[in-house]
């Protein structure tokens, strides 16, 4: 039985490291899913900690083909672009998109943002998959972790 290289390819992608983050926010899905897909509302929260004030901008195809760009500074002058497709659109529930950092564009990565009603809130659950290795995991992993507290401090 042969074993065509896309298999291959996919099986390797299946075991690359993944992140899985969830956050109760006190807002509902509407307002949350707009934090996550109107440009301007981006701008006022996106990013981690570090990101110096009125550095982000956002350009949004908020559709199923779609692209989307991030880019922002850092407080040391260091610049940062992200971008990818939007995979899933499901508003105020699910967005899909892939993720891929100016700097190593060959390192394209997955991020689903799921939206549950969950009281008069919101559970977020981020998911980020097919990471290059357990570093770009684990520095995701801090980088979302600091864009969550953002997001939860802009929506409340």
């Amino acid at each position: 039985m042969a074993i065509s290289s896309t298999a291959v390819r996919d099986a390797g992608l299946a075991n690359r490291p993944s992140l899985t983050l969830k956050r109760r926010l006190n807002a509902p899905c509407e307002k949350v899913y707009a934090a996550w897909t109107d440009p301007e509302k981006i701008a006022r929260w996106f990013g981690p900690a570090q990101v110096k004030a009125g550095s982000v901008n956002a350009d949004i195809d908020l559709r199923v083909g779609g692209r989307y760009r991030i880019s922002f500074e850092g407080e040391n002058g260091e610049y940062f672009q992200v971008d990818g497709v939007y995979r899933e659109v499901t508003p105020n529930a699910r967005i899909a998109f892939s993720w891929a950092w100016y700097s190593t564009p060959e390192r394209e990565s997955q991020v689903t943002v799921s939206l549950q009603p969950d009281g008069g809130g919101t559970l977020l659950t981020l998911h980020h998959e097919q990471f290059f290795n357990e570093a770009a995991r684990d520095g995701h992993s801090r980088g979302w972790s600091e864009l969550l507290d953002k997001l939860e401090k802009y929506i409340a």
